[in-house]
């Protein structure tokens, strides 16, 4: 980075580095990618939620590890699409992404681990389509951002790692009712995803 005329080094450091911090703040985004981010930010917040529904009623030692462990996951999910994405671009219904998210991780925990699991399971399907449709739009342009491609791939990852686990401890095939259940999740995820993006 070019120092400032008349600065001194230590001036001119510090400017480069703070530049080096958050220098995607300095990325011309388009608005598919804008609202992409949006939905990423919208979805982190919510997931961060429903572990601390879960962990505010449950009682199973294994759900209670589960949910600790996956809660910082997403925290640093969140903390790394905050670094991306200025507050002003953000949701502009964060406070119900955290409500539904928290009672996404509540409502389930009521009724046992079993279901919990298959909660976490049909969400972490979903998001992991979600993040593979923008690392194939980010992957097919002529200039790839590959720093932004390995955050989302590294934020993939972990969710297919939550959503495998998930499909583990799961224990058994899905009856009727909470395949339904499942759907439902499903379609909700992708409803909120879809309003995250424009608003």
């Amino acid at each position: 980075m070019v120092g400032v005329p008349g600065s001194s080094p230590g001036v001119s450091t510090i400017l480069e580095l703070s530049y080096k911090t958050n220098y995607r703040y300095y990325f011309p985004m388009n608005k598919l990618l804008e609202s992409f981010l949006r939905s990423d930010h919208a979805g982190e917040v919510g997931a961060v939620y429903i572990y601390r529904g879960i962990l505010s009623i449950a009682k199973d030692p294994a759900l209670v590890e589960f949910s600790k462990r996956h809660l910082e996951t997403e925290k640093e999910h969140l903390r790394k699409i905050e670094e991306v994405l200025p507050a002003s671009k953000r949701s502009k219904l964060v406070g119900t992404w955290k409500v539904a998210g928290y009672l996404l991780g509540f409502l389930p925990s009521l009724l046992g681990p079993r279901i919990v699991f298959a909660t976490i399971e049909a969400v972490e399907s979903f998001v992991e389509d979600h993040y593979e449709e923008q690392l194939k739009y980010l992957r097919a342009q002529d200039d790839p951002d590959q720093a932004l491609i390995n955050l989302l791939q590294s934020c993939q990852d972990d969710e297919i790692e939550h959503k495998n686990e998930s499909a583990i401890k799961k224990r058994s095939t899905p009856g009727f009712l909470l395949n339904f259940w499942m759907k439902i999740v499903g379609w909700g995820s992708s409803s909120a995803v879809k309003v995250a993006k424009i608003i």
